[in-house]
């Protein structure tokens, strides 16, 4: 995939603007830009943009799998606020079990595993099989960790032992983790979405 950084863009269109007639600057979101009028009389708002990035078109091989994608599109959009929530409490219990006593770590960890309670129990009941393989693709991806051993980790052997078994009912196995190139149409999907979390400094404070 290419990307191609643009430095700066003409973002958006101004419509009550009272300044000079051939350009100023205007106030935006308690900012001022500088703008500008074109020959036909529109004014643009000019700025500069930092990190934008624009992915080409993909190409497909035939129908079955551009629309592969785009189901996978939209199922990843609906999982994805559970997997930004899914890194950042994995991430924070890391930091917990490394660097917080162990009678803070232990208190941090439980709140941390009621939080993922309370905002995961109800909703990933009702996703879907693929919606679920989504999701835990998303998470394997990030942390480059079978799910597996990421519950085994975190809950201990039998834990994950019961995972597997239900991960198989639905034709899935939490053991073989996220490959990449093994389904390019998921691999092209992911691409687009990062659930990447830093662990902020005063973290456990």
């Amino acid at each position: 995939m290419k990307y191609l950084v643009l430095s700066s863009l003409i973002i958006f269109f101004g419509t009550s603007l009272t300044a000079q007639e051939t350009g100023g600057y205007t106030r935006v979101n308690d900012q001022y830009y500088k703008y500008m009028i074109d020959d036909c009389g529109d004014t643009l708002i000019v700025a500069s943009l930092e990190g934008v990035s624009i992915s080409s078109l993909r190409a497909f091989e035939n129908e079955d799998d551009y629309r592969r994608y785009r189901r996978y599109r939209q199922y990843a959009l609906k999982v994805y606020p559970y997997a930004i929530q899914a890194i950042r409490i994995f991430r924070e219990t890391e930091y917990a079990m490394n660097n917080l006593s162990k009678r803070e770590s232990k208190r941090y960890i439980r709140r941390l595993q009621r939080e993922l309670k309370d905002e995961f129990a109800d909703p990933l009941k009702n996703l879907s099989k693929t919606q679920g393989l989504i999701l835990i693709k998303m998470i394997e991806r990030e942390l480059d960790t079978p799910m597996y051993d990421l519950i085994k980790n975190l809950r201990g052997g039998i834990t994950a032992s019961y995972w597997n078994t239900m991960g198989k009912l639905f034709g899935h196995s939490i053991k073989d983790g996220y490959i990449d190139g093994e389904d390019r149409i998921l691999d092209a999907v992911l691409d687009d979405f990062n659930v990447s979390y830093d662990v902020p400094a005063a973290t456990g404070n």
